[in-house]
């Protein structure tokens, strides 16, 4: 049973209301909005939802204003700062919060574990070349997009930066995995970022070098026919001239 405290000076953001359940906090937001207690769904309103995916792809304290003018950007600033004091009071209340409040910033409860951080970790030690086990790297860089069904402004531009930057990793693993012999799982890393991207050519290149790498000249050449057939149907364009040196051997 929920217990709330006075609130001296009537912010509800501000007030203490806590549920005795107690349980490990996650918030996924790849593929789709999802927040879990102890592996237990907790339902929060659609604009609950977005606070929480801003603090969290935000990851550091910001301001009442900023998250109210990004939220409802339509509104004048005292009917936004309203809203937001409003979604705040209807967040679920575990312990440790979601939200931890200041009158003037708002940031994610750090005890949140959040799916896109974790991806982002992922993404940046492979970059930097810090995995260990590449298959397990490799999985980690396999995540989906982030919030695929939301439109809002702050979410298109912090998607494509994920995705970059899950592209950008599966393309290192690939060349990485490639230069150590480690054939098999280079192509797993090269048919993630082709699967992710199929008209992004440095994409297609790394795995067309695997290929060529194991003597697969054919599966090479087939590789580059499909990547050019599709880009001359969907945009009417043709490999870049070093997508063309890449393969110029195969083709005379």
């Amino acid at each position: 049973m929920a217990t709330q405290a006075p609130n001296p000076g009537g912010d509800p953001a501000q007030s203490v209301r806590t549920e005795n359940a107690t349980g490990d906090v996650k918030l996924c937001l790849l593929d789709g909005f999802q927040l879990t207690r102890s592996g237990h769904p907790l339902l929060v309103s659609p604009t609950g939802q977005r606070l929480l995916a801003f603090l969290a792809l935000s990851e550091r304290a910001v301001s009442r204003v900023y998250v109210a003018g990004t939220l409802w950007p339509d509104m004048p600033e005292e009917r936004s700062s309203a809203n937001l004091r409003s979604t705040l009071w209807r967040l679920p209340r575990p312990s440790p919060p979601l939200v931890e409040a200041s009158p003037q910033s708002l940031r994610l409860g750090q005890s949140v574990e959040v799916d896109v951080h974790e991806a982002l970790d992922a993404a940046r030690r492979a970059l930097h070349g810090q995995g260990t086990d590449e298959e397990e790297t490799i999985d980690a860089c396999r995540f989906g997009d982030l919030l695929s069904d939301w439109y809002d402004d702050w979410i298109l531009v912090e998607r494509e930066r994920l995705r970059q930057l899950r592209l950008h990793a599966l393309e290192v693993i690939c060349e990485r995995l490639t230069g150590a012999g480690k054939f098999g799982q280079a192509v797993d890393a090269g048919l993630a970022a082709v699967s992710t991207e199929p008209l992004r050519e440095s994409a297609q290149r790394v795995l067309i070098k695997v290929h060529l790498a194991e003597g697969n000249q054919v599966q090479a050449l087939r590789q580059y026919q499909s990547y050019r057939r599709q880009l001359r149907n969907e945009l009417g364009l043709e490999p870049s001239e070093q997508m063309e040196q890449l393969v110029r051997h195969l083709r005379t």
